[in-house]
């Protein structure tokens, strides 16, 4: 890709897609010299998703997992009028490629589960699905900014441990939908 894409007035050229999102596509990008991400909002439907004005929902989002002490890329940019993000980029492999390629989660469930307990205690579920993680440095990261209010239902131990490994749900997952490229 040759693109470049202005955002808050600096420029950022864009390398490639790094997946796409219930919310937006998230491209690597170069901006001054820094690999980012910049994430641009799209409108595609989503039929299992019910948003509102998702631009105002990342910025809100990203504070309330800030305060939750979740650990997230630092938001470095955000455009509401274009609906673009610039943010940390976070270099490393999802625990879904681990997966997928025959690695065990083990090592990091103690890591998501303080995560979880971090995210219960402030109120908040994180989209537990593994694409969502990215290990750096022996740390995960939660690379996505979506949260909601906390459900038992939608909880990791409840829902997201189902996808940390090669499950009948992991299974089915690669079967419907091949390898993702969805991060942040």
């Amino acid at each position: 890709m040759s693109e470049q894409w202005a955002v808050c007035g600096k420029i950022c050229r864009i390398l490639r897609l790094l997946g796409r999102g219930k919310g937006g596509y998230s491209y690597l990008a170069d901006c001054d010299g820094q690999q980012v991400v910049v994430k641009q909002i799209h409108h595609e439907p989503c039929d299992y998703y019910t948003f509102g004005n998702k631009i105002e929902a990342e910025h809100r989002d990203y504070q309330r997992l800030q305060a939750a002490g979740i650990r997230i890329p630092q938001m470095l940019a955000i455009d509401m009028h274009a609906e673009r993000i610039v943010k940390e980029y976070i270099g490393g492999v999802t625990i879904f490629e681990m997966i997928k390629n025959g690695a065990s989660a083990e090592p990091w469930l103690a890591q998501v589960r303080d995560m979880a307990a971090g995210a219960k205690a402030a109120g908040l579920n994180i989209d537990w699905f593994p694409t969502n993680f990215v290990v750096r440095d022996g740390l995960i990261w939660y690379v996505d900014y979506e949260c909601n209010e906390y459900t038992d239902e939608w909880s990791f131990e409840n829902w997201g441990i189902r996808y940390w490994s090669r499950t009948p749900e992991f299974e089915a997952y690669l079967k419907d939908r091949g390898s993702p490229i969805t991060t942040g």
